[in-house]
């Protein structure tokens, strides 16, 4: 056989051609602007030189931890000489419960690569639980100095390497190398795919279309405009409550994480309880909507969306839903018409995860200072818009071992394709932010706090206050929020104490507030008191079993109004444009 006739020699030719590719990629991606990764990378080395300043202050203290690192470090090698002569010794130090990075039986079996694991796992508990107990850092610096140290320690795990990964080795052997080639062509259509920095696939995109087994509650697009595309619901039911529903999704995701399948969409749950569902399907920006503010969200977006539902139903007052940052925008709405004394068109607002205070903004705060803003608002002032891939990335990174790393494993060193996930496809469809938008929240909100300070924040030159709103307010946060993290949310509650029900789920940010009752998965508590604190609110509520869902419809129930015929969407005001799930979620970045 000819050698260019080589299956073994042809694969390496293209994988020569895929390099190639790879690098010719990476050149182009260098040469756009990477402001906001530069200021990140200087916020993790100013965090890092005031930890080591702190070291060097206390050599006592430093001298007595690197001690017992040495201490540690011998009993790794002490345990891996009795295992290599066949001798029963307890390890060291194990992996944390649920680290799944080492759960191949050679990561304990196999002599050499138990020392390299342990030896990794003690120094990195030895760093992160010096950055924890060095005295004199103030809680912002510990908590980035420790988050970017995290991020180095776990990037650096040998389970990521295939030299110090066992059942990397035996893969690649057993394949002849075919994993690493298929996970090179992975590699480079990912970086094809991403923008300032690696979004690694989680999930098999050509599983899922928009309209056919994802984002299926029929419906119809009445309504398209430059900011928005309105969505009327079918009715699945005879009579249906006089005032319609209107949900506002968060705007940096698209909508249909409300409705991913008939089992599991909140959607289609709320069409069977009767209510006439509309749903705002916002715009995936591009450089045109460089102007548009949040203040325009709330005036061409949320009060144009509420216009629309009165002229298609004839029903001025409607119940609404916000989520997550939509629900930041709704509040923010409900305030400004108070502070207009706008003739009531809402009867009553739910909130799922809403910041309205944003001191603490969970995890995605260790990104978030003035020199790390200014440069975002520098990139996007010059793009036009904020890339939606690269807050993906960022999420991705705050459970870096779980949602990173695994997949970057599984994708380029296993060579393995990603499985196809209905939650991770919607992670994955990324939305870029206007960049007026985004520096208004990451200026005004993130920085300034403005929102839930009275006054602080203005509309088109009123200024809003949240203790204005009078209608009933439902807010649902979870338990293990690290996005919207719940103490935070209830501050939005507390605002409007007089007219607010606060609820807390379990579980996190999706899994919490996308739980169907037919699951039978998820509790919360309640507790009908506005409590001084978040604390005191949860010592003195009671767990429910059951999903939220269920309450909240009670809850909702004296603000539906009477009985009427169901509503067909085309039989209303508005010319219907197309089908739902309509253009503007299907629109991708490139």
């Amino acid at each position: 056989m000819a050698p260019f006739e080589n299956p073994y020699w042809k694969m390496s030719v293209k994988a020569f051609e895929e390099t190639q590719k790879l690098f010719s990629t990476f050149a182009a991606k260098m040469n756009t602007d990477q402001g906001s990764m530069q200021a990140v990378a200087a916020d993790a080395s100013e965090a890092y030189t005031k930890y080591l300043n702190e070291c060097a202050k206390h050599p006592w203290l430093t001298t007595k931890q690197s001690a017992r690192v040495g201490v540690d470090y011998f009993k790794v090698m002490k345990q891996s000489l009795l295992q290599l002569v066949g001798r029963e010794s307890a390890a060291v130090i194990d992996p944390e419960r649920g680290d799944l990075r080492f759960e191949h039986p050679d990561w304990s079996e196999n002599a050499w690569f138990n020392f390299v694991k342990q030896m990794y796992l003690v120094t990195g508990h030895a760093w992160l639980d010096s950055i924890q107990n060095i005295p004199g850092l103030d809680d912002t610096a510990r908590y980035r100095a420790e988050f970017f140290v995290r991020q180095f320690v776990n990037a650096m795990s040998p389970s990521n390497y295939l030299l110090t990964n066992p059942e990397l080795l035996k893969l690649t052997v057993k394949s002849r190398g075919k994993n690493l080639y298929r996970g090179m062509e992975r590699f480079v259509q990912d970086m094809e795919k991403s923008a300032d920095a690696l979004k690694i696939s989680m999930t098999d995109d050509s599983a899922f279309e928009l309209g056919k087994n994802i984002a299926t509650t029929p419906g119809k697009v009445v309504y398209r405009g430059e900011l928005f595309e309105l969505i009327q619901y079918s009715p699945l039911t005879e009579k249906v409550a006089e005032r319609p529903l209107l949900i506002v999704p968060p705007f940096v995701n698209k909508y249909y994480i409300l409705d991913l399948s008939a089992k599991n969409s909140f959607v289609r749950w709320a069409v069977e309880q009767g209510n006439t569902v509309f749903m705002v399907s916002w715009v995936n920006p591009d450089e045109r909507h460089r102007n548009i503010g949040f203040d325009r969200y709330i005036t061409d977006g949320v009060l144009k969306a509420l216009e629309l539902v009165e002229e298609q139903t004839g029903i001025r007052e409607v119940n609404t839903v916000g989520y997550c940052i939509g629900g930041s925008l709704l509040m923010a709405s409900l305030a400004y018409m108070a502070g207009r004394k706008m003739k009531a068109r809402v009867k009553s607002a739910t909130l799922f995860t809403t910041l309205t205070d944003f001191s603490d903004p969970g995890d995605i705060g260790v990104f978030i200072d003035d020199q790390t803003v200014k440069a975002i608002e520098d990139q996007n002032n010059h793009r036009g818009y904020f890339d939606g891939r690269v807050m993906a990335v960022s999420f991705s990174i705050l459970r870096e071992n779980s949602l990173y790393w695994n997949y970057f494993i599984q994708n380029y060193l296993k060579g393995e394709s990603p499985i196809a996930f209905d939650l991770l496809y919607w992670n994955s469809d990324s939305t870029n932010i206007s960049a007026a938008c985004h520096n208004d929240m990451l200026r005004k909100f993130y920085i300034e706090n403005q929102l839930i300070k009275p006054g602080a924040y203005s509309v088109n030159g009123t200024k809003i206050d949240l203790a204005k709103i009078q209608i009933p307010l439902y807010f649902i946060s979870t338990q293990q929020d690290h996005i919207a993290k719940w103490k935070v949310t209830y501050e939005g509650a507390k605002a409007c104490k007089n007219n607010a029900t606060f609820v807390l789920g379990e579980s996190g940010h999706i899994a919490g507030i996308v739980n169907p009752p037919a699951k039978k998965k998820y509790s919360y508590w309640l507790n009908d008191t506005i409590e001084d604190s978040a604390d005191a609110w949860l010592d003195n509520a009671k767990q429910h079993s059951g999903s939220w869902w269920s309450h909240w419809n009670d809850w909702l129930e004296e603000n539906k109004g009477d009985a009427v015929s169901a509503r067909d969407p085309g039989a209303g005001s508005l010319a219907v444009e197309c089908d739902a799930p309509g253009e503007y979620v299907k629109r991708t970045l490139s």
